[in-house]
């Protein structure tokens, strides 16, 4: 398995790859997930989850105002989803097109708070297109 070096974009200390216990400990509900955490944590609280294939970063280190956005816009995608009508992997080809990025730059875990901010503005407007047009259609 590959050994992933990852730092930290907010202390510039490398991360460190540790159980998921160590850091949200009884509050973990996958025993088998791993985090590439700040050798500073908790004083810098900045860390990204790890696939549990290969333990590949899901994207890059967040402190915890980046993850609260990306977790907004995960929701507000998976709004999007529901409202249009479309699959995953049609609703990140609409979210490329959308901000103007290529597939491999298209991934939430990779965002900034600004691009989040976006996503969730895109989605919610597009979310309350669709329910309009659903809504007329009945009528």
């Amino acid at each position: 398995m590959k050994n992933y070096q990852v730092q930290c974009p907010y202390c510039g200390s490398q991360a460190i790859l540790r159980s998921a216990n160590k850091v949200f400990g009884a509050k973990n509900r996958e025993p088998n997930r791993f985090l590439y955490v700040c050798s500073n944590w908790p004083t810098c609280d900045s860390y990204v989850m790890a696939h549990l294939e290969d333990l590949r970063p899901m994207g890059t280190m967040a402190n915890g105002a980046l993850r609260h956005k990306r977790i907004l816009a995960h929701k507000a995608l998976q709004a999007y989803r529901k409202a249009s009508h479309t699959d995953k992997w049609a609703s990140y080809i609409w979210l490329e097109g959308k901000m103007g990025l290529d597939q491999q730059r298209t991934h939430i875990g990779m965002f900034s708070e600004e691009q989040c901010d976006r996503v969730i503005t895109l989605c919610r407007k597009e979310a309350a297109i669709s329910k309009r047009n659903r809504m007329r259609g009945a009528s």
